[in-house]
């Protein structure tokens, strides 16, 4: 299994997660069926995401919860921390809306 990495591509992300669960699945020694039943997800929507194909984040989370790995959400996207200096400037007023710049990739 590779690294994920800032510089990796999306279809390289997508692959990497599809093999890091489908190793996730078979450690838990479930078939692809078992797994289907388990998440209500059909068999070949994970068999999609297993070969990294893009899936619903439904799909996903619900395959995460029957794997019993919903938890890893926490560290990959984590609550934002606001500073004291933040939550003073703000009183109360908490963004909603990214301004009209944009962001280069």
């Amino acid at each position: 299994m590779g690294a994920i990495v800032a510089t990796s591509r999306t279809p390289d992300v997508l692959r990497e997660v599809g093999a890091r669960l489908k190793a996730l699945r078979l450690q838990q020694n479930l078939r692809v069926s078992d797994l289907a039943a388990d998440s209500g997800v059909s068999p070949r929507t994970i068999n999609r995401l297993e070969a990294g194909h893009s899936v619903g984040t439904e799909n996903l989370v619900r395959v995460m919860r029957a794997l019993g790995r919903l938890q890893a959400f926490e560290a990959f996207i984590p609550v934002p921390e606001v500073s004291p200096y933040d939550v003073e400037r703000l009183r109360g007023n908490v963004r909603r809306r990214a301004s009209r710049r944009g962001r280069e990739w």
